[in-house]
């Protein structure tokens, strides 16, 4: 028999959710197949077979929070006889040996220590969600029974035990003397939606943690936005003129994240404290440029990140990019490529935003965000006007450590750079 075990998640990672199981009960694996897939708060990850056999039971069904190192299945052998039915016949009493007294042949077996109910033992093999569970709804783990074949208790244990006990009736007091009272009609607990057509479905765990931190990253930090537009013109005539050569050598399209990448960089060189963050006490002024570009995700917002970005040429980081976006749409990311980041970029202009205040990604400091290109008119001088093809820019910022002036210059560096690229070659 072998435990299917939940892995080790990384250091910042202590449980996740089971999202779904590939196998059932009863059938046939080998040493390395998928079993089931695991949702944790930044990636999916999948759970092999550490060895071959039949998946025996089930202990934690999908939509169950589990811990590290918690086991979610068992494994029994492939062939002959399961190592369940090993211990019953090892347990079976022995023949007596002939004209000996059965009685005393045949000593007892002990049956497996089982903790008392209500105990602390019987409640320490609960997994953390059915413990929350039970807190929730006042149920004494003592009392549950569990389906696992040694006793621990699950979330659907804990969810049954709620459905099936009803609750005892209260005592009810001897009602006065006299002439009774007529029943008073029950008070309506209709709600403005009772009858109508509604949905209910549980927030998968990505999506309770990117509420989570967002509400942290208002909550901790003091963030303010300031915005400013840059001229695009100078980028679109760039594409146009170059897009086909480029791909044709570097077999990537150019893009607009790479000049915004580059720009960025160019800009935290200026002002070092945006690419700084705040631990406890001290500023910790970051070296480096490891850029996050925010991708939006079937499962949620997730922001991969593209290392020693200043290191890179336009060709290089546009394949980065191009990449982490297909990993983060596939849902296929590791972890390696979610952590850490200096700085993000969030692009809204692709789904239409004209404008909007991003939220930081904690604990960074600022965070660049970019909008749809739309004609505008834009006036020379006094006395000329043309159309041209503008872009609403944010900066959101931590206020704590980064000043209005500092938030604002190193905006207009973003800006003076994207609509003089020539500049990034010099100064990204």
């Amino acid at each position: 028999m072998s435990e299917i075990l939940v892995p080790d998640l990384g250091e910042s990672i202590s449980e996740g959710t089971i999202y779904k199981w590939l196998v059932k009960e009863g059938d046939t694996v080998g040493q390395g197949d998928v079993l089931a897939e695991l949702e944790t708060d930044k990636v999916n990850l999948e759970i092999s077979a550490e060895v071959e056999g039949v998946i025996s039971t089930i202990l934690r069904q999908a939509g169950e929070n589990v811990a590290v190192g918690e086991a979610i299945g068992i494994i029994g052998a492939a062939s002959g006889s399961t190592p369940r039915a090993a211990e019953s016949e090892a347990e079976a009493p022995k023949a007596a040996p002939a004209g000996g007294n059965a009685a005393a042949a045949a000593a007892p077996v002990a049956a497996p220590e089982v903790p008392a109910a209500g105990g602390d033992s019987h409640a320490a093999l609960a997994s953390p969600g059915a413990r929350k569970l039970a807190r929730e709804r006042g149920i004494d783990l003592g009392e549950v029974s569990a389906r696992d074949p040694i006793g621990r208790i699950g979330q659907a244990d804990v969810s049954g035990h709620g459905a099936a006990a009803p609750q005892a009736a209260a005592p009810v007091a001897p009602a006065p003397q006299g002439k009774p009272e007529p029943a008073k009609p029950a008070a309506s607990k209709a709600t403005p939606d009772e009858g109508k057509n509604v949905e209910r479905k549980r927030m998968s765990r990505r999506r309770l943690t990117i509420a989570s931190r967002l509400v942290e990253a208002q909550q901790t930090a003091a963030m303010l936005t300031t915005f400013n537009e840059v001229d695009m013109t100078a980028i679109l005539d760039i594409r146009k003129r170059r897009k086909d050569a480029f791909k044709e050598k570097h077999e990537v399209g150019l893009g607009f994240m790479s000049f915004f990448t580059k720009a960025v960089i160019g800009a935290l060189k200026t002002y070092p404290l945006l690419n700084a963050e705040i631990d406890g006490e001290d500023l910790v002024v970051k070296k480096f440029y490891d850029i996050g570009i925010a991708v939006a995700a079937k499962e949620g917002l997730v922001v991969p990140v593209v290392r020693d970005a200043d290191r890179l040429s336009f060709p290089e980081i546009e394949r980065q990019i191009g990449e982490l976006a297909s990993k983060a749409r596939a849902n296929t990311l590791s972890l390696s490529e979610l952590q850490g980041g200096t700085f993000t970029i969030t692009n809204g202009g692709v789904f239409g935003s004209l404008l909007s205040t991003p939220i930081l990604n904690t604990p960074q400091v600022g965070i660049l965000g970019m909008h749809k290109i739309q004609l505008r008119p834009i006036a020379l001088d006094e006395e000329r006007t043309v159309n041209r093809p503008m872009m609403y820019i944010a900066l959101s910022y931590d206020h704590r450590i980064v000043d209005g002036s500092e938030a604002v210059s190193f905006l207009v560096k973003v800006k003076e750079l994207l609509e003089d690229p020539e500049a990034l070659l010099l100064e990204g």
